[in-house]
């Protein structure tokens, strides 16, 4: 394969490729474990591997890394696989389970004690912490460390077949109890958890840790390039040390630097705690980080890898603006959105010189990025709906759309003129009247006037009603990662993440839309008819505003 602007993982695949090793094969995987969602961090390590091995023309797969019972589901499983599919990543035939090398694990484990590197501890969870030691001081050696391997290997078998209580014994490997990296002294490799497993039932009652089982099934699939983020780099010592001892094939694990979003969290646990404390509603909140929610506020596949690619790899952590994932977005929809009007803050426009219950059909054009789209019909009546901040009875300097005795375009249309203002008995304004000029159809003046403005409108009179859910950040701090002290997460919730806005006037070529449909509400931004839409309402889930942001921060705006 051709060297071509690398980063560092493909140079050393390269460089592998090179000297022969793996036989010159590349084979990836994605091992998330199902205890929750698949997240847009999750993503970035999907992409990596899926692409990495593709690129090399290896294989990649997918494997729920199942090996704790008490938080592992098959809606989580159900959700990864749906997850990755709708990423448009193939896995191949199968799906790869832990939990079906529980057998394995057991005997791997035999073997350990066999060659005296694992012993059966006795030690209380208070004292195995106190035995382990500190970032500073060593630790010290379990008394149970030396038992027999005849007396381990009983022991190990009855905590297999459940006659002892949890807590009363681990499995313990034996490394170094001064080993610097705390990892490496005596880690738990099995725990007795008397749990049913959603696809192992009440076969096992002790379970193998992440550290232990984790590169076996890399071992056991022929994995040749583990790829995982940063914080695993400290377990790398013990993955390489369990592999070593049972002489078995042994994967290179490599690290990269994990996702860091703005205003965002990308921990499964606290992401876990707000749906659990319903803070948000469900892991497919359209406010989520997750893939699920994502796909319920419109992100596109495309524009998910299109990010992915665009932060690339490093070893170096960073904070990824929340903007640049919109541009993506925004980009993908820009191309593919049908764009239609809607008016999520209504005040009436009355055309006086416009004839009474006429209506006239006006040509739209469905998408100007798209030649082929082609047009539809918008009616056009006498009184018509306009954004209530569009109107400025006093308007201020620079504001330049409709105002009293000031001419405006209406889109797809003509023009009109602010004449008179309607206002109740409370001073508030009810209604605008304009007049409109018959011959500037279509937006054009025949006299070549200019006008500064162009407002969407929506029929009063023929047009359907929508509910739009407006979407802002989860959190209000802009870095995540750095919560003051004495404070948790949660104190950073934007309780204004959600805004719900009801009977917004719609175009009446919305009236009958499919869940998933993505359009341009002009002048406003990208919207995705949410799965809460029923017969008689219609739902849209603001994905991402029309104004690039990410333009104006890299220009060094603000």
């Amino acid at each position: 394969m051709e060297k071509k602007g690398v980063d560092f993982i493909r140079e050393i695949i390269l460089k592998d490729i090179e000297e022969g090793r793996y036989n010159k094969k590349v084979h990836t995987r994605f091992p998330p474990e199902p205890n929750g969602y698949l997240h847009i961090g999750h993503a970035k390590a999907l992409h990596i591997n899926y692409t990495i091995a593709k690129e090399f023309g290896g294989k990649f797969n997918l494997r729920m890394d199942d090996t704790d019972p008490e938080k592992e589901t098959k809606e989580y499983v159900d959700a990864i696989i749906d997850n990755v599919k709708y990423l448009g990543y193939d896995w191949g035939e199968k799906v790869y389970y832990a939990s079906d090398y529980f057998d394995k694990f057991y005997e791997y484990a035999i073997q350990l004690i066999e060659k005296g590197k694992a012993y059966v501890c006795d030690l209380p969870p208070e004292k195995f912490k106190e035995y382990r030691g500190t970032l500073t001081q060593p630790g010290k050696e379990s008394p149970y460390r030396d038992r027999t391997i005849e007396e381990n290997k009983v022991l190990f078998e009855k905590m297999r077949n459940g006659e002892f209580q949890e807590g009363k014994c681990i499995l313990r490997a034996k490394i170094d109890m001064k080993n610097p990296n705390i990892l490496m002294r005596d880690p738990v490799i099995y725990r007795i958890k008397k749990t049913s497993h959603y696809r192992q039932g009440n076969k096992w009652c002790i379970y193998p840790t992440y550290d232990f089982a984790h590169c076996l099934e890399d071992s056991i699939e022929g994995i040749t390039h583990s790829l995982c983020t940063i914080e695993f780099e400290i377990h790398r010592p013990l993955y390489d040390w369990f592999l070593e001892q049972l002489s078995i094939h042994h994967p290179k694990q490599i690290e990269f630097a994990p996702l860091n979003l703005t205003y965002t969290i990308l921990s499964k646990r606290k992401l876990t705690e707000l749906v659990e404390k319903k803070y948000v509603n469900g892991w497919d909140d359209p406010r989520m980080p997750t893939i699920s929610g994502m796909r319920r506020r419109g992100y596109t596949p495309l524009s998910i890898k299109n990010f992915c690619n665009e932060i690339g790899i490093s070893k170096t952590e960073s904070l990824v603006n929340i903007e640049l994932l919109h541009y993506f977005v925004r980009q993908h929809l820009n191309k593919i959105c049908t764009r239609v009007m809607v008016v999520l803050n209504p005040i009436k426009i009355v055309i006086t010189n416009f004839p009474e219950g006429k209506v006239e059909y006006l040509d739209a054009i469905n998408n100007p990025e798209d030649e082929n789209s082609g047009i539809r019909k918008v009616p056009f009546t006498k009184e018509i709906f306009i954004e209530k901040d569009d109107f400025m009875e006093v308007p201020v300097p620079k504001f330049y759309r409709l105002s009293p005795g000031k001419e405006i375009r209406l889109r797809y249309a003509y023009f009109i003129k602010c004449e008179k203002i309607i206002k109740n008995e409370r001073g508030e304004i009810k209604e605008i009247h304009c007049t409109y000029d018959p011959d500037t159809k279509g937006g054009n003046a025949p006299d070549g006037r200019k006008v500064k403005a162009t407002l969407h409108w929506v029929s009063s009179s023929i047009n359907t009603s929508v509910e739009v859910r407006l979407y802002d950040h989860l959190f209000t701090k802009e870095n995540m990662n750095e919560i003051e002290e004495g404070k948790t997460f949660l104190d950073y919730f934007n309780n204004n993440s959600l805004k719900i806005l009801r009977n917004c006037p719609a175009e009446i070529n919305l009236k009958d839309v499919k869940e998933g449909e993505k359009y341009q509400f002009e002048r406003v931004g990208y919207f995705c008819v949410d799965p809460d839409t029923e017969k008689g309402n219609n739902v849209f889930n603001l994905t991402v505003k029309l104004k690039d942001e990410w333009e104006k921060i890299k220009k060094g705006g603000n």
